[in-house]
C-alpha cells in the first residue's frame, strides 16, 4: 500500500499539475487508508509539497462525500488531491492543535498561526482560517514564505519611469504613500519592499498590521488585536509616542483610522498604508467618502500606487503568435490607448514540463502611479470626480495600468489572455 507521506513528496510540481484532474479519489483513498498512516506525517508532507509547488495557499473543502485539497498557485486554484471524508476531523483537529485553537469548537470561526518544521523546507510560517459551512468546518492555510526578500520595485514590474516617481516620494520627510487594488494584488509586497529600501539605521519604522505577514529585521512590527483593544486606530495613536519616522498601516479600512492616519502625516512622519479602490484615480474620492477633508487630503497624500498581479509566461513555452481579426475588434480601443498595432505580434501560454503544463511560471505586477502634484491637489479642493482626476493624471504623465500592461505583452513578459482577465475580467 503506498504510504501518502512518500506518496506526496514524490509527486513533482510538474507531474501534479500535469495530472491535475486525473487523479480521482480512489487513488488517493488507496494512499490515505492504508495502516500506519499517519495524520502528523500526512499533513507535514501537504504542507511541504503546497510549498515546493509555490502555492500561496492550501484549501481544505468538504463536500458530502470527500474533502478537495486545492493549492492556489500564482493566484489560480488548482486541485491537488482529493481524499475521503473520514480523514477530514483528523486533519481539522491536528490544524486546530497546531494552531493552538479549540479543538471542541465547531460553530464557529477560528483564526491562528502556525509555525512548522520541516527537514526538507526549514520553518515555515502559516496562517490559519477556520470555518464551518454546510458539510463540516473549512480550513484555509496560508503560507507566509518571505518569497519578497530579493524584490526591488524593478522587478516587481515598476518601469523606470514609475520607479523614480516612487523613489523621489519616499524621500520625502512627511505625507502619504497608498498602495491601491482589490485583495490579492500585491499591495503589501510593494510597500514591503518599499520599507525594506527605508530601513536604515538613522530611521525608526513602526509597522501595524493585520496580521504580521513577514517579519523584518530593524522593524517594530505591531499585530493588531481587537479583542484586547488594538486596532488599527488605536495602534497608531499609540505609536506615535513611540517617536517613529516612517510608519506603515497594513490598510486604512475606516473613517476614524484614515482620519488619525492623515494628520499623522500632516503632523512630519511618512505613511505608507494600502487602499481598496479599483485604481488610483478612485484613491481621492474613496478618502473623501470617508468623510476627511479635502483640504487635508491636498495637503498629505503624495503618491498613489494602483496594481495587479498577472502571471509570467513561461520563458521555456511560450509562443509567438498574431492577433486575428476578430480579436482585434474585441480590444481595439485598448490597442489604440497603449499605442499598440494590431498587426505587432504577441505571445501566448502553450505549457510545458517545466511551468506544469500551464503555460505560466512565477507573477509581476502592472501598475500605475500618480503624483499628487498642484493641478491635481486644486481638483481635490474642488472635489472633481475620479474621471476628472484621471484625465488631469494622464495628462501629466501616469501611464495607465491597461497601458503598462498592454507593454508587457508586447515584451513577452505575460499574455493578451491574462491582460484581460485581471484588468478587464
Amino acid at each position: 500500500m503506498l504510504d501518502v507521506c512518500k506518496f506526496i513528496r514524490r509527486v513533482a510540481f510538474s507531474e501534479f499539475c500535469r495530472n491535475m484532474g486525473k487523479m480521482k479519489t480512489l487513488e488517493i483513498k488507496n494512499a490515505l487508508t492504508g495502516e500506519g498512516v499517519s495524520i502528523v506525517d500526512a499533513l507535514d508532507s501537504l504542507i511541504s509539497h503546497a510549498y515546493q509547488s509555490r502555492a500561496s495557499d492550501i484549501h481544505i473543502d468538504p463536500t458530502d462525500d470527500s474533502v478537495r485539497i486545492r493549492l492556489r498557485i500564482d493566484g489560480v486554484l488548482h486541485e491537488a488531491f482529493v481524499i475521503p471524508r473520514s480523514m477530514h476531523q483528523e486533519i481539522i483537529s491536528r490544524i486546530k492543535v497546531l494552531a493552538g485553537l479549540r479543538t471542541d469548537e465547531h460553530q464557529a470561526a477560528q483564526d491562528g498561526r502556525i509555525r512548522i518544521n520541516l527537514a526538507d523546507t526549514g520553518p515555515i510560517d502559516i496562517r490559519v482560517s477556520i470555518a464551518p459551512t454546510y458539510h463540516g468546518e473549512n480550513a484555509v492555510l496560508r503560507l507566509l514564505v518571505d518569497r519578497n526578500k530579493e524584490f526591488s520595485l524593478e522587478n516587481l514590474g515598476f518601469s523606470k519611469e514609475d520607479q523614480e516617481k516612487i523613489i523621489k516620494a519616499i524621500k520625502k520627510p512627511h505625507g502619504m504613500i497608498l498602495s491601491t487594488g482589490p485583495t490579492g494584488s500585491g499591495k503589501t509586497t510593494t510597500l514591503y519592499t518599499i520599507i525594506k529600501s527605508l530601513n536604515k539605521d538613522d530611521v525608526s519604522i513602526i509597522t501595524i498590521e493585520d496580521p504580521v505577514e513577514y517579519a523584518v529585521s530593524g522593524l517594530k512590527q505591531i499585530q493588531v488585536n481587537p479583542q484586547a483593544g488594538l486596532t488599527f486606530a488605536s495602534g497608531l495613536r499609540s505609536v506615535l509616542r513611540q517617536d517613529p519616522n516612517i510608519i506603515m498601516v497594513g490598510e486604512i479600512r475606516d473613517a476614524e483610522t484614515a482620519g488619525i492616519a492623515v494628520n499623522t502625516a500632516l503632523t512630519g512622519h511618512l505613511l505608507l498604508s494600502t487602499l481598496h479602490t479599483n485604481d488610483t484615480s478612485t484613491t481621492l474620492p474613496r478618502l473623501l467618502d470617508m468623510g476627511i477633508e479635502p483640504y487635508l487630503i491636498a495637503s498629505t497624500v503624495n503618491l498613489a500606487i494602483g496594481q495587479r498581479l498577472v502571471r509570467r509566461l513561461c520563458e521555456h513555452c511560450k509562443q509567438q503568435k498574431k492577433l486575428s481579426g476578430p480579436e482585434i475588434a474585441a480590444i481595439r480601443e485598448f490597442l489604440v490607448e497603449a499605442g499598440m498595432s494590431p498587426d505587432a505580434p504577441h505571445f501566448e501560454a502553450i505549457g510545458c514540463k517545466e511551468c506544469g503544463s500551464t503555460g505560466y511560471s512565477g507573477r509581476i505586477c502592472v501598475n500605475e502611479v500618480m503624483v499628487i502634484d498642484e493641478d491635481l491637489r486644486e481638483a481635490i479642493l474642488e472635489k472633481e470626480s475620479s474621471d476628472v482626476i484621471r484625465r488631469l493624471s494622464k495628462d501629466k504623465g501616469m501611464k495607465p495600468m491597461i497601458v503598462d500592461g498592454m507593454e508587457k505583452v508586447r515584451k513577452g513578459i505575460t499574455s493578451l489572455d491574462e491582460i484581460m482577465r485581471v484588468i478587464h475580467e
